[in-house]
């Protein structure tokens, strides 16, 4: 063999990876300013991304979006990426370059979503130059993500990392475990209510596994036993007594909205598979063994006859591992979410900051809160005024308070639109005040 050969193989693979990751012109979406730049690729590790580049950026402020999720547990897609693109249009319309990974696959992993947002900022940087700052953007799942790269990154060769500061919106904060207990709490007094997840002539199974390997179950088909029980497809007045009955413990029990039943129960299923059985192999990271369910009609009955499960240590050390935050941050981390959240509970919001003060970092925190009931994508203008106010806080030092981005927000009405709804004097509760403790 060529004593040359293993250098020159090496380099062809450099190369062609190099080449792999490169960003390619691409149409932008409808939503997008039409003279914006926008770019389209793979990284090289499965990844696909987006950039769009606002016209005359000139090497201003670059927002690395962690989108949320993990709803799809297949190989990654290009389209989730020109979605991304399109919903977050608003960043581009602000000024700032964007630029999002769709994650190297579907399913759940935290610490690798946030090492693939990190690969795409050295691509653009490598192509584009680099960003007078930098910001960190992870929205619902993706504040998750955003909060861990924070953390990953914090320190790069012992030096100060790529990001000057962190934005996080609807956040799913406490990590794998903690921000999931309640859907183990739904799928077990679920099923003591409406026995059909599984049904008694089906192969019975662990609850917190999401679904048995092999299973056929389908969504449409676990939303018409959800409707079957509860009516909550139905219009109130259609449902029966004993539906209206139903719904009522598990919405009661668990606290959520009627709205979002289908929805969690998804989670804890396809989620729960993805986790326990592909990340986790086949270990439960989840428990209620200790947790008191309340707000049904007899809290005794149910807390007997619900379904009780101990964790593996190591796979909730290994989901911890992953996903949850140590407040190991050195730059501002600012926050916003809905305080009637359906999706991912504002109290997770006490929880994150708990984690800060534990580490010494609650300083570098700011947190607010809108009058506002949805969780995927807020008011227009809050997101400008949020970036602002961490600009602010970064170049002049000048920390923000509620009141200010919701001073902010409005100015930023006339371009963006109205729906500026923070609530400068909210505190969320604890979080256990929302998921019984264990």
């Amino acid at each position: 063999m060529h004593k040359h050969l293993p250098a020159i193989a090496a380099l062809l693979i450099s190369l062609g990876a190099h080449a792999q990751g490169a960003p390619s012109p691409a149409p932008c979406p409808s939503a997008v300013p039409a003279t914006a730049r926008c770019y389209a690729g793979e990284d090289g590790r499965g990844s696909f991304y987006r950039i769009a580049i606002p016209q005359g950026w000139d090497h201003g402020v670059l927002v690395m979006h962690a989108h949320g999720g993990p709803a799809d547990t297949g190989p990654a897609k290009p389209q989730r990426a020109e979605k991304d693109l399109q919903r977050w249009a608003v960043t581009v319309k602000a000024g700032y370059a964007w630029a999002a990974s769709t994650y190297r696959r579907g399913g759940y992993g935290v610490t690798m979503a946030a090492e693939d947002t990190e690969r795409l900022r050295r691509i653009f940087v490598e192509h584009f130059g680099p960003a007078r700052r930098t910001l960190l953007h992870g929205q619902s799942y993706g504040g998750g993500v955003a909060s861990k790269a924070a953390e990953l990154y914090a320190t790069v060769d012992g030096k100060r990392g790529p990001y000057d500061g962190v934005l996080l919106t609807s956040g799913v904060l406490g990590g794998g475990t903690r921000a999931y207990d309640f859907r183990l709490d739904l799928r077990v007094v679920y099923q003591y209510v409406c026995r059909n997840h599984p049904r008694a002539d089906e192969p019975q199974y662990p609850l917190w596994m999401g679904l048995p390997e092999g299973s056929k179950l389908t969504r449409a088909e676990l939303a018409a036993r959800v409707d079957e029980c509860t009516g909550v497809r139905k219009p109130a007045a259609q449902r029966t007594v004993q539906q209206q009955a139903n719904l009522a413990t598990i919405l009661d029990v668990v606290k959520i909205p009627e709205r979002s039943l289908i929805g969690h129960l998804n989670w804890a299923t396809w989620l729960f598979r993805d986790v326990t059985q592909l990340r986790l192999g086949g270990r439960n990271p989840f428990a209620n063994a200790g947790a008191a369910y309340k707000g049904s009609a007899d809290d005794a009955a149910l807390n007997a006859g619900v379904l009780r499960y101990g964790a593996d240590p190591q796979a909730v050390a290994e989901l911890a591992a992953d996903s949850e935050p140590q407040g190991r941050v050195n730059v501002p981390v600012l926050t916003l979410h809905a305080i009637n959240d359906p999706t991912a509970f504002v109290e997770l919001e006490s929880a994150y900051r708990d984690v800060l003060r534990r580490a010494g970092t609650d300083a570098l925190l700011v947190q607010t809160f809108s009058d506002e009931s949805e969780h995927s994508y807020l008011s227009d203008a809050e997101y400008p005024a949020l970036f602002t106010a961490l600009l602010d806080w970064i170049d002049k030092g000048e920390k923000p308070t509620a009141a200010k981005v919701l001073a902010l927000c409005r100015q930023y009405e006339g371009a963006f639109g109205p729906g500026c709804r923070i609530q400068p004097d909210y505190q969320p509760a604890p979080l256990d005040s929302r998921v019984a403790p264990r």
